[in-house]
């Protein structure tokens, strides 16, 4: 580990100015937990206790923490050009970065860059209205998400999402959305090994919104190819190819939400890759530039693009963007990023250590209170059963715990999310499942 500066002592009332996103504010704030630095596959915290990192940041970190390769080319970017205007003028590492992506993403020819995953999402669904309008079909303004989705916290993310907790306090938020059933059936699917092989007939729930909404007035669907957030809900075998089959046939758009599934961590560059099926739109973001710095993107293929490219050539075509769209400094961390990724052969890393993961996840069936296991790549999800008069404390009380033992995890109400840097190695696998166990064998 590196020499670093000291960090600076915080007080109780130095932490009161910050409003902590997702956050339980003042439970924090009794007893913070802070983390003061970070080098390859951990974190170190204010008093200089050395954590593993078991989910990249925030499903974010995929090359690892402090890549000297990513900040040198920041201070490059900063020192050359530290900003420069999107609209109605270019620089040359925005257009370098898009050839990039595409170049990653068969099927897919253009890229609108944002500055999260929140941003892309709205992005996206903004798109696909715009695009069905500019066709003639502008009555086809519904959206179709499905239960526990995250698709970030803008107000048509939160609208088409699924999460209970982060809808009920926003109001009506878009009007015309709609929601699939979640795939997650622990009758059926319990400890599955991967993708679940009972469920794909859960895509058909599309045909009955259509019946009743119409498909003349379905602009989209968006789902997630595998539900991070939520705590980790894997689509059933067949299930991503049946959507798509019926929106193909339907004229509607068929949108991943690959924020948490891109650059590498299901074992491809992206699911659409890793699962063969083609959607039309890509939202991305997180590992993008490896967390670095915030940015996001969309991807489109052609047909959509083409569309918009029609009237007078000097006018605008679609009225949307940010002023931080393609920000120097993003797009070299990204180019950075992307370098790390294709020269490490790190997209296909979550492939090769997939059954080492899986074995060691699937190690803690029979623990207490263990009520299912999901993995898939670099993924991985373990669900308590709920406490009897405390549901959604069992997770919680193991990430403590595990926290306390130098092992950093994630909540989703009873389940517990693991998504590693994918430059974890066999010994840190056995750390994190070992240190997990032990601490479970201890709860309540």
């Amino acid at each position: 580990m590196s020499a670093h500066p000291s960090p600076p002592q915080i007080s109780p009332q130095d932490l009161e100015a910050f409003w902590m996103p997702f956050t339980a504010n003042r439970q924090f704030k009794a007893s913070p937990r802070l983390l003061a630095k970070a080098e390859g596959m951990h974190y170190w915290t204010a008093d200089g206790r050395k954590i593993l990192d078991g989910v990249a940041g925030l499903w974010c970190v995929n090359a690892g923490h402090g890549r000297r390769e990513i900040a040198e080319a920041v201070h490059r970017q900063l020192t050359t050009l530290d900003y420069a205007p999107p609209f109605q003028m270019g620089h040359p590492a925005a257009f370098e970065l898009a050839n990039r992506l595409v170049r990653l993403t068969p099927g897919f020819d253009h890229v609108f860059f944002t500055n999260s995953g929140s941003e892309s999402v709205d992005t996206a669904l903004k798109i696909a209205l715009a695009y069905h309008r500019a066709r003639g079909e502008g009555q086809r303004q519904r959206l179709i998400g499905r239960e526990r989705a995250y698709h970030g916290a803008g107000f048509g993310g939160t609208a088409v999402g699924g999460m209970v907790n982060n809808r009920k306090a926003f109001g009506l938020m878009l009007n015309g959305v709609d929601h699939l059933p979640h795939t997650l059936d622990l009758e059926h699917n319990a400890f599955s090994r991967g993708l679940p092989a009972w469920g794909v007939h859960l895509a058909e729930a599309l045909e009955r919104l259509v019946a009743l909404h119409d498909a003349s007035t379905i602009a989209a669907v968006i789902v997630e190819p595998i539900a991070g957030s939520a705590g980790v809900l894997l689509p059933p075998q067949g299930y991503l190819r049946r959507l798509r089959e019926i929106c193909d046939r339907l004229g509607i758009l068929l949108i991943f939400d690959e924020v948490i599934t891109g650059f590498g961590r299901l074992g491809a560059a992206f699911a659409t890759q890793e699962f063969g099926v083609l959607p039309d739109l890509i939202t991305a973001a997180k590992g993008i530039t490896n967390g670095c710095v915030p940015m996001g993107a969309v991807f489109a293929r052609k047909s959509i693009y083409d569309v918009f490219m029609q009237g007078p050539e000097n006018a605008i075509e679609l009225f949307h963007g940010y002023t931080y769209s393609a920000h120097p400094v993003a797009c070299a961390a990204a180019l950075a990023t992307l370098y790390l990724y294709q020269h490490e052969g790190l997209f296909t890393r979550a492939r090769e250590l997939s059954r080492y993961w899986e074995d060691a996840l699937h190690s803690l069936k029979g623990l207490p209170h263990v009520v299912d296991l999901r993995n898939y790549g670099l993924i991985g999800a373990i669900e308590f059963a709920p406490a009897p008069g405390r549901a959604n404390t069992r997770a919680f009380e193991v990430f403590l715990k595990c926290f306390e033992r130098g092992v950093l995890t994630r909540v989703s109400g009873d389940v517990l999310a693991l998504s590693p840097p994918l430059i974890i190695e066999k010994g840190h696998i056995d750390q994190l499942f070992g240190t997990i166990g032990e601490v479970i064998r201890t709860i309540n």
